[in-house]
């Protein structure tokens, strides 16, 4: 396993893409098609800041953790099946929560897996692989 990417939810993602690319050194790079704005930003030829436009504040009436500007979470990469399907196991094994999700296959990369787990309220753990394991929905 291997730290895969940091995501920065804000409302001003061309703002912190020019200080990423202009000041830290990354390039802009190919992104899925998600539904939601944003940047890709990369490192020695991977894409390790993901960066997703939000507004500043949640809509009146709604207090929403998804839209307020934030580091939104890290994720670890699983490069093989087994280690996937062993990950799975042991969240299963102690019942712990996920949900699952799968990136868009883009011209650049194929699609990908992804399972988040929420920690605590405001703190989520990706974990990712393009490797093709047996994802069960959890009951």
């Amino acid at each position: 396993m291997q730290l895969d990417h940091a995501t920065i939810v804000t409302a001003e993602p061309e703002t912190v893409r020019r200080f990423f690319v202009d000041i830290a050194g990354l390039s802009d790079g190919a992104r899925p098609p998600f539904s939601v704005d944003g940047y890709w930003l990369y490192a020695n030829g991977r894409p390790v800041v993901h960066l997703i436009d939000a507004p500043a504040s949640a809509p009146a009436g709604r207090a929403s953790p998804r839209i307020s500007p934030r580091i939104d979470h890290i994720a670890f990469r699983f490069e093989r099946a087994d280690e996937w399907q062993a990950l799975l196991e042991r969240l299963d094994a102690r019942g712990i929560g996920y949900q699952t999700a799968q990136v868009p296959a883009s011209a650049a990369q194929p699609a990908e897996r992804q399972l988040f787990v929420a920690l605590a309220p405001g703190v989520v753990i990706e974990f990712v692989t393009a490797a093709q394991p047996a994802v069960q929905p959890q009951p």
